[in-house]
């Protein structure tokens, strides 16, 4: 049976556990729960539960957990003229990254750069990313990973070549993010600024 923790969490869980039961034997307990609770902190952080996706003709899924902080209209060399949906995932949130369509990897695109807060909008283009590209059934998207202020290392499972179901897990980004989607200004959208989004199951929009 699957353990519902991304694989990628497990040295940042087990370290510091390991740490709190040593502490505990030589009786040190303040210390043992100090540390105990930085094992449980990280342990929610890479919780990665399963999800159900929806079944529809061009429907476009979350591609994270988190808060719409922006809607806006962008141009994308891979999309074309594109809608671009921004989510900021706060430490609380599921950081684990969804596919938003079914579709073959095209393109995996890592760029260096800053650290700024995800919520702003120019992090986008100067924070450190990583962009997918996707060819989906008809039409082009694309989700850009976005690394924050606490954000320090983002990680995507995927390559050239690969091909995705809509809802699969391709990488996440550890602590505190924004994760961008893009889709063609066609595309029907159905999420606001302020709502709240699941992976891999909240319709973002409609492809048209």
């Amino acid at each position: 049976m699957r353990v519902p923790v991304a694989p990628e969490g497990w040295p940042f869980i087990l370290v510091p556990a390991v740490v709190a039961c040593i502490l505990a034997l030589f009786g040190w307990w303040p210390a043992a729960v100090g540390v105990g609770i930085v094992a449980l902190a990280c342990l929610g952080f890479f919780r990665d539960p399963e999800r159900t996706p929806p079944s529809g003709a061009g429907l476009v899924l979350a591609p994270a957990d988190g808060r719409v902080m922006r809607v806006d209209e962008v141009h994308d060399p891979w999309v074309g003229e594109a809608v671009r949906t921004s989510i900021f995932l706060s430490p609380l949130d599921v950081h684990v990254n969804r596919s938003p369509v079914a579709g073959l990897v095209e393109s995996v695109e890592r760029a260096r750069g800053r650290f700024m807060a995800a919520y702003k909008d120019e992090a986008s283009e100067l924070n450190e990313r990583c962009t997918v590209a996707l060819q989906g059934e008809g039409a082009r998207v694309s989700v850009k990973q976005i690394a924050g202020v606490l954000a320090r290392r983002i990680v995507c499972r995927v390559e050239r070549g690969d091909k995705l179901a809509a809802g699969a897990r391709f990488g996440l980004i550890r602590f505190g993010s924004r994760t961008d989607l893009l889709v063609p200004r066609s595309a029907e959208m159905r999420v606001k600024v302020g709502d709240r989004v699941r992976g891999g199951e909240t319709v973002m929009g409609v492809l048209r």
